[in-house]
C-alpha cells in the first residue's frame, strides 16, 4: 500500500514539475502531503522565473505547507519531490522537521539524500528523515533529460 500511495503522490509531483519549463526552469516538482493524506502544497522550481537562487521546488513547497499547516514544524507530513534533494533543500527539510521524504530520480551531482551526501539520515544531526528513493525514477529522470536535451537545441538568446 505504501509504495502505491508514493507512486500516486509522485505522479502529482511530476505533473507539477511539468509546469516549470514554461519559464525556463528545470522541471522539478514537489508536493507536501499532511498526515491525513491531503496535498497541502504543490510547487515547482522558480529560480529562472523569480531570480531567487533558493526557489527550488522543495523550499517553495515547504514554505507553502508551513503556512497551510499553521506552523513551521511539518511533523506528520511527507515531502514528495521528483529529484533527490540538494544540500540546501535537505537542510530546509531537516529544519521543518519533515519525517518522510519520497523522491524520484537520483542526483549524482548534487544529491543529499543518499547519492553524493546523506544529510537527511546523518546521525550527527538532531533530526533524521525516512527516505523512499527511486519512486517513478525512470519517468522523473526522463522528464529532466528531455528538458536538458531540448535546452541544447534552443536558439541562442540575443
Amino acid at each position: 500500500m505504501e509504495q502505491q500511495i508514493h507512486r500516486e503522490w509522485m505522479r502529482a509531483a511530476l505533473a507539477e514539475a511539468a509546469l516549470a519549463p514554461a519559464t525556463g526552469d528545470v522541471p522539478v516538482g514537489a508536493i507536501v502531503v499532511d498526515a491525513a493524506g491531503r496535498v497541502i502544497s504543490a510547487r515547482h522550481n522558480e529560480r529562472e522565473l523569480t531570480g531567487d537562487p533558493t526557489a527550488h521546488a522543495e523550499v517553495l513547497a515547504l514554505r507553502d505547507a508551513a503556512f497551510a499547516h499553521g506552523e513551521w514544524r511539518l511533523e506528520g507530513c511527507t515531502l514528495v519531490v521528483t529529484l533527490e534533494p540538494c544540500v540546501m533543500c535537505a537542510g530546509a527539510i531537516l529544519a521543518a522537521r519533515v519525517p518522510t521524504v519520497v523522491f524520484g530520480a537520483w542526483d549524482d551531482k548534487a544529491g543529499a539524500a543518499g547519492s553524493l551526501y546523506d544529510v537527511l539520515r546523518d546521525r550527527r544531526l538532531n533530526h533524521r528523515v525516512e527516505v523512499y528513493a527511486g519512486v517513478e525514477a525512470e519517468v522523473a529522470a526522463a522528464q529532466l533529460l528531455d528538458f536538458f536535451g531540448a535546452a541544447e537545441h534552443r536558439p541562442p538568446q540575443v
